[in-house]
């Protein structure tokens, strides 16, 4: 690939935070330009995502991660005590009302999303390991996330266990088998689809962000500025209170950010899901998880940008 479009594809995919921000702006005021990316669609971008990232792994990165189990669990404490804390405290503090305060509980003891593998990747943080830990998040949230919201909360949610288990193998596990296999025995291939695989990437989770901000574009826009600083609040004290966590448990930088953008960034579609299915009386309780769709994916692609300029070096 000449040297002039590789460059170019840079700049495009470090515009990480502009690309999602006008995305979410646009659907705010046009929601119909991403609704008709839904259901189906979603699942399928967020898969064509997690496949170009298993392109960029192998076996080895996996073995590597397993010789590292204190990370993954670092990840995964970081993820439901981190979060959840910050989901209570701040609603408390602030003095949310009932529905907002049980929807940002909710959402804040929700596992790692997908969306964090692709931050990860665009900010050339430990793409394996951030893996891992959003697949023992998932499984650890059949259990914690009910648990969790039950004491936070007061409300007692049930999570569809073969239900999320099996979105967990179709959008991130298996996708990622396919593109590590094709790394393995189609190098050449991979080699002809990697320098654009960042910017696809960003462009189908700014359709994704867009599509959900979109759907809930009227709530969204009627919930009012309290909620909207709980939600950062929430979402900035995972990203901050995750990578020092790491750092003072000794992990180094790369491990750090990974772990800081798998803490900071959650599961808002299930949240969502959840919201609807057991607090179908309360109806706002679902708007929280809208909302940290859109806060969570520009904070984290503002550190994605941030991060993948300074590469791999110490702070």
């Amino acid at each position: 690939m000449p040297r002039t479009l590789a460059v170019l594809l840079e700049r495009l995919a470090n515009a990480f935070p502009l690309w999602v921000a006008a995305a979410c702006g646009v659907a705010l005021v046009e929601p119909a330009v991403f609704t008709w990316f839904r259901g189906p669609l979603i699942v399928g971008g967020l898969a064509a995502i997690m496949l170009g990232m298993g392109m960029t792994l192998s076996l080895a990165d996996f073995t590597r991660v397993a010789s590292r189990p204190l990370a993954v669990g670092a990840g995964v404490v970081g993820q439901f005590l981190i979060m959840p804390a910050a989901g209570w405290l701040i609603a408390t503090s602030l003095g949310l009302p009932t529905p907002f305060a049980v929807g940002l509980i909710l959402v804040a003891c929700c596992p790692g999303g997908t969306a964090s593998n692709v931050v990860s990747f665009i900010a050339r943080a430990d793409v394996a390991l951030s893996v891992v830990m959003t697949t023992v998040s998932t499984l650890a949230a059949v259990l914690l996330t009910p648990l969790l919201t039950q004491v936070l909360a007061g409300r007692l949610v049930e999570v569809d266990t073969p239900g999320l288990f099996l979105s967990t193998v179709q959008v991130v596990v298996a996708p990622v088998a396919v593109g590590v296999a094709l790394k393995r025995f189609a190098p050449a291939v991979v080699r002809g689809v990697l320098p654009v695989a960042p910017l696809v990437s960003v462009l189908l989770i700014a359709l994704v962000c867009g599509s959900i901000i979109g759907q809930n574009a009227t709530t969204v826009r009627e919930s009012g500025f309290r909620l909207l600083t709980a939600i950062i609040l929430v979402h900035a004290a995972g990203f901050g209170v995750g990578y020092g966590f790491a750092r003072v448990l000794g992990f180094p930088v790369i491990t750090a950010r990974t772990i800081s953008i798998e803490t900071g960034m959650q599961n808002s579609g299930l949240g969502v899901v959840l919201a609807q299915q057991h607090f179908a009386a309360e109806p706002l309780t679902a708007v929280p998880g809208a909302i940290s769709a859109l806060v969570h994916s520009v904070l984290g692609s503002i550190l994605a940008a941030w991060w993948r300029q300074r590469r791999g070096e110490a702070p």
